[in-house]
């Protein structure tokens, strides 16, 4: 028999989620330096000379709203940069596009270790310019800038990467977590009524699997939050990005795959993949939701009351809670699919009342048949379609 070395080495990642207003007041200097916590290390870098370079890709159409600002920011601190504008959106969520950003970036010259990348745009942006910096000299740190509600409770707080491969959603990725997010709700001001409620649906699975408290200020003043896009209303984020962050952080690589943040997230993505572009990622996941809270109704894990007034609050939210797509047999080819990636079990989050759930792995064929005729009894009417079960 030859000889083995086993090779222990433990991974610790620190990294900074840091709420800050302003981001593009000259003034504020959190995007070029607040990454940095060691307090030498920063006085060092403002004692220097050397100019601070930076490599920026922005969504177009935060570009298009913010790249004046962005511009005059970097100028205004000396910085040597260049911006990288690009569409960045689920249909273009791809290994082409990362590899865009890598000639980029590989042109403009970084120090891999003290010049980190910064991607300013939504979860499609944050993901793919993280995959990017996790390939270049194997891992280049990047900043992580949310501009839509979704990705400043979700995508910009983990670790994950990716772009869609092979028609299926973020099957290429890894797990890098960013050396800091910077979160700004000003930036959310500009967004789409529409994509606040889809935000809001990210922020309803953590309430639904974590938080009653959550649950009632979203079921009580989702119209508000609606109608002021969430300024004024940090509270709230907080909440949110506090339960996520319970969730990710003891278990970042995911190891372990019994995961309550995969609440919404069986169905959806064979869902989002198949209807692109109608749906929006929070869209997906509120349906998948709404069908899987029938599912808990049936198991008798929640009260009719309690699943009336989840759906009431998803279509306070301005949710979509069905779609003539959402079939059942996307429903078993997906959970199929489950079976294969997650060690043989379903591994399914249900909820167990208001703001508390568990994880099922014995969910049967007929509770699933009948929780979706029932779901589309329900709920199809309102889209003035029938479902074929």
């Amino acid at each position: 028999m030859g000889t083995t070395w086993t090779v222990v080495s433990p991974i610790v990642f620190t990294y900074q989620v840091t709420e800050s207003q302003d981001l593009l007041d000259p003034a504020n200097n959190t995007l070029l330096l607040g990454h940095i916590t060691d307090a030498q290390q920063l006085e060092d870098i403002k004692k220097s000379n050397k100019p601070i370079k930076r490599f920026v890709v922005v969504d177009q159409e935060v570009h298009r709203i913010y790249g004046a600002k962005l511009t005059e920011y970097m100028e205004a601190n000396n910085v040597q940069f260049k911006i990288l504008a690009l569409p960045t959106t689920e249909e273009n969520k791809s290994m082409e596009m990362a590899l865009k950003i890598l000639e980029e970036v590989n042109s403009f010259s970084l120090d891999r270790r003290t010049e980190p990348i910064i991607a300013i745009g939504g979860g499609v942006c944050l993901d793919i310019v993280g995959l990017a910096a996790s390939l270049y000299r194997r891992r280049t740190p990047y900043i992580r800038v949310p501009t839509t509600l979704l990705s400043y409770v979700d995508a910009s707080v983990g670790a994950k990467t990716g772009v869609n491969f092979a028609n299926c959603k973020n099957k290429l990725g890894a797990y890098i977590p960013p050396v800091a997010a910077f979160l700004d709700l000003t930036f959310i001001q500009t967004v789409p009524r529409r994509h606040i409620s889809n935000g809001l649906a990210e922020m309803l699975k953590m309430a639904l699997m974590k938080h009653r408290g959550l649950f009632e200020l979203l079921e009580k003043h989702g119209r508000v939050l609606l109608d002021t896009k969430l300024q004024g209303a940090s509270h709230v984020t907080r909440i949110a990005i506090t339960t996520m962050l319970e969730e990710l952080a003891p278990n970042l690589w995911e190891d372990d795959l019994n995961r309550l943040v995969d609440f919404g997230h069986l169905i959806s993505p064979a869902l989002e993949m198949k209807v692109l572009p109608s749906l929006l990622h929070g869209e997906a996941v509120n349906i998948d939701m709404s069908y899987m809270v029938y599912v808990s109704k049936e198991s008798g894990l929640v009260t009719e009351e309690e699943k009336q007034r989840i759906i009431s609050c998803m279509v306070g939210l301005e949710l979509p809670v069905w779609h003539e797509d959402f079939t059942m047999e996307l429903i078993q080819r997906s959970l199929q699919d489950r079976l294969k990636h997650s060690g043989g079990l379903v591994r399914m989050p249900l909820p167990v009342g208001l703001g508390q759930a568990e994880i099922f792995n014995n969910t049967s064929c007929e509770i699933l048949h009948r929780a979706y005729e029932k779901w589309c009894d329900e709920l199809s009417i309102t889209s003035g379609n029938s479902c074929d079960p």
